[in-house]
């Protein structure tokens, strides 16, 4: 987390020793549950290997995965972490999954001592504004092969590992229509 931040060109050596301690690491198996419905968000996580998906349950009951995070990427309940009421959704590892974690406490700790640590507060959600953005967009303006073909460039190592049910629901389509995708880019 510590490179992330640093990679940032923000925050001077001082600023990022502070981080010493207050970030722990966490281990997630397959299956496992980071955040799940009606819990409040206390975390941020940065994924060191694997991937984490957030999902939602529809009215029928379905799982609507809206969310798929994979390495060094963060990763919250962040409408939750944000305003500290219960979430609405789930979190849970694709895959066995190791976490770099930094508890709220230690986050608004960090916001309060110093103005460094505000503007690097700001562009987290800066940046996770856009990418909500660009996923909102892509269901705006692209074809579920072309968010398909986006995220097979961006994440080829994962497209295979990724249960059809949750890539189709993540792209939009239903799982018949992405095995057609599928088939027809190879």
């Amino acid at each position: 987390m510590k490179s992330i931040f640093q990679s940032l060109q923000i925050l001077p050596s001082d600023e990022l020793d502070k981080l010493d301690g207050l970030i722990t690491k966490r281990k997630l198996k397959k299956g496992d549950f980071l955040i799940q419905e009606s819990q409040i968000s206390k975390e941020i996580v940065l994924i060191k290997s694997g991937a984490l998906r957030s999902f939602y349950i529809n009215n029928e009951g379905e799982e609507i995965t809206n969310c798929i995070t994979f390495e060094n990427e963060f990763m919250s309940a962040f409408a939750s972490f944000i305003t500290q009421k219960p979430t609405e959704e789930n979190i849970q590892a694709l895959f066995d999954t190791e976490l770099e974690v930094i508890s709220h406490a230690s986050i608004e700790h960090l916001y309060e001592n110093s103005i460094y640590w505000q503007k690097v507060g700001r562009i987290i959600a800066e940046m996770q504004y856009i990418n909500l953005e660009q996923r909102i967009l892509s269901f705006q303006k692209l074809t579920g092969k072309e968010r398909y073909e986006t995220l097979f460039k961006n994440h080829p190592n994962y497209i295979q590992l990724i249960p059809l049910q949750y890539l189709a629901s993540f792209l939009g389509v239903t799982p018949r229509h992405l095995s057609r995708i599928r088939k027809a880019i190879l």
